[in-house]
């Protein structure tokens, strides 16, 4: 670290000292997804509190760090339209392109605008079905595998499952018709390759030949099969009546795919690890599905009145969120409680962290859904808790990734029993070890013996 004579300006010295700016730590550091942040963090936010502020090794502005859910608000909703997408998201841009994750301004409000109505229950409830398919199909393999006294790769299981979920949802009948075509799933690496290196990226950008192919044919016949990809072709700006490009239907299927898949394979990757390690949660999800869900056939409805089911997991979204770090940039100078908050500053938010704080979360590391249910709890601060984001730009496939997750227990949970695998390779010392990458995973695959209930 450099002597105080040797500072320059900026830096976290000047700043901490500085009318205006909050706080924090001496040291430099360039906040992003990895460990070496997810580490300083871990130490930091307990130091610190609900806001402070860090001087980057290579960037000119000042890095705030906020878990006070009065400031997330103020960033996510009350002055949103001071705060552009923040650094980490130009990356995102050169995967996925300018889709509804990364863009700002009146160019995000149309793409809101047009894509929002393709989200509604009603369609939401359409496209469960093909859910219910896959998880059968599922239930079947998994069937074998507890037949045969074989431990499931869990980690592996949940990734393929969202994948093969959302591409459904994207694509519906297409998909077999691609699978046929090119002889075999050209989007399967995308459950196999966790690294997202640079030669995942190549690979997911040859995609866009699959995806604008498919488009093309659409086109060309005028056929519109339930999907999300046809929702996105029939979309129409409300002000202009145009429609998407074929450049922005690619932007936005590519956001679907990723987002989609990463968001719910993860949480149910966490949900079964946790559920084996909690028998009493376990067995209260499985008096609701049992009560509640009478056969296969199960209503929509009925699906989406499992309250505790998803309550167990909102709690596990809270301990494990998706997205563990995010981040808007000031474009004007703006004040957070009775700090400076100048124009260029970089707002980063860690759900991870802000979703642990005793402040907030009493008991925080204790896997407890009562915290979600209303009858047991009072209601939870919507700005302490944002594992889809919040306000003016919370998820837009957050219901769909909720019903796509009860579907999966209602149909698994109550055939099968997973245990941890005592002295799992993957896991040295029976823990979990994170991988705080873009997305939180873990950084090998969870293993867990699978039983029939029947049989337990």
């Amino acid at each position: 670290m450099q002597s105080r004579e040797h500072d320059s300006p900026g830096s976290v010295h000047d700043a901490v000292r500085e009318p205006g700016l909050p706080p924090g730590p001496t040291e430099l550091h360039t906040i992003g997804p990895g460990q070496e942040t997810f580490g300083a963090l871990a130490r930091w936010v307990p130091e610190y509190g609900d806001l402070f502020c860090i001087q980057s090794r290579d960037r000119r502005d000042p890095s705030f760090v906020v878990s006070n859910p009065e400031h997330i608000k103020h960033i996510l909703l009350t002055n949103h339209e001071n705060y552009a997408k923040g650094v980490g998201f130009e990356r995102v841009k050169m995967l996925l392109g300018n889709g509804i994750i990364v863009s700002d301004g009146e160019e995000w409000r149309r793409q809101r605008t047009m894509m929002q109505p393709g989200f509604s229950r009603a369609n939401i409830a359409r496209l469960a079905e093909p859910m219910r398919t896959r998880n059968l199909a599922m239930r079947e393999q998994w069937g074998r595998l507890a037949d045969t006294g074989q431990s499931l790769d869990i980690t592996t299981a949940m990734s393929c499952l969202g994948l093969d979920v959302i591409l459904r949802a994207i694509l519906s009948r297409d998909l077999d018709r691609l699978i046929e075509r090119e002889g075999s799933n050209p989007f399967a690496f995308l459950a196999e390759d966790a690294t997202r290196d640079l030669q995942t990226a190549v690979r997911f950008r040859n995609l866009a030949r699959v995806i604008l192919g498919v488009v093309a044919e659409r086109r060309a016949s005028g056929e519109r099969p339930f999907d999300f990809l046809s929702l996105l072709m029939d979309a129409r700006d409300r002000k202009t009546g145009t429609g998407m490009t074929d450049k922005e239907l690619l932007d936005e299927v590519n956001t679907l795919i990723i987002a989609g898949h990463e968001t719910s394979a993860g949480t149910l990757n966490w949900t079964w690890y946790l559920l084996s390690q909690h028998p009493d949660v376990e067995a209260r999800m499985l008096a609701e599905l049992s009560a509640a869900i009478r056969d296969d056939s199960f209503s929509f409805d009925e699906l989406m009145g499992l309250n505790y089911t998803a309550c167990v997991l909102k709690e596990t979204l809270r301990l494990y969120p998706p997205v563990w770090l995010f981040s808007r940039r000031a474009l004007k100078e703006d004040q957070l409680g009775e700090f400076r908050v100048p124009a260029g500053a970089h707002l980063f938010i860690a759900p991870y962290f802000l979703h642990r704080r005793p402040e907030l979360w009493p008991d925080p590391e204790r896997f407890n859904p009562d915290r979600f249910d209303e009858a047991c709890s009072p209601p939870v601060d919507r700005y302490a808790y944002v594992p889809f984001s919040a306000g003016a730009r919370r998820c837009i496939g957050e219901y769909f990734s909720f019903v796509e997750m009860q579907m999966h227990l209602a149909l698994l949970a109550p055939r099968f029993a997973l245990r941890f695998k005592p002295g799992n390779s993957a896991a040295p010392d029976n823990g979990i070890e994170l991988d705080p990458a873009v997305n939180l995973r873990t950084r090998h695959s969870i293993h867990l013996t699978i039983q029939h209930r029947h049989s337990v």
